[in-house]
């Protein structure tokens, strides 16, 4: 199966999370003037754990992406905020009865970050360009916070 990756919107990527972006008018002007606030962007949902800020460099892949495993976080939410001024690729899939199904790919536009919404099947980090530095706010708690459902037949993403 081959799916191709469209442009990340916040109306499309709704049902799995929320786009970080400053799309649209700044919310307040702050720092005598000089700052635009674009404020309250994603619901975070941590469940029992709490916030924790983490650093993630990973290794950039291309197109064609062949993708063969999907994961989860039943316990909270994730977001993904790039540390560069590069697109990257973002997959999710619904759920079917504990497994991902139809997955949809996008790619973010410059200066996006994305946050999963908690139990959102998601593929993992994949930057397009050598430098992967993201932030990531995730949960931080007891119990093992990730599901990963490795795909009995992997699919192809390519570039829209």
């Amino acid at each position: 199966m081959k799916i191709t990756a469209q442009r990340m919107t916040a109306t499309a990527f709704a049902p799995f999370g929320d786009v970080l972006d400053c799309a649209g008018e700044p919310d307040t002007v702050i720092n005598a003037g000089l700052c635009d606030r674009y404020h309250d962007r994603a619901i975070l949902d941590f469940g029992d754990g709490r916030a924790g800020i983490s650093l993630f460099e990973a290794k950039p892949r291309s197109f064609p992406y062949t993708c063969d495993l999907l994961e989860r976080h039943p316990d909270g939410s994730q977001a993904f905020i790039p540390m560069h001024m590069h697109p990257f690729l973002v997959i999710v899939a619904p759920d079917n009865k504990g497994v991902p199904d139809n997955p949809i790919a996008f790619l973010t536009n410059v200066g996006q970050g994305i946050n999963f919404h908690r139990n959102t099947w998601h593929g993992v980090l994949t930057p397009l360009y050598e430098h992967g530095l993201f932030a990531v706010i995730d949960r931080i708690g007891a119990g093992a916070n990730l599901e990963e459902h490795h795909l009995d037949t992997p699919f192809q993403v390519v570039a829209g």
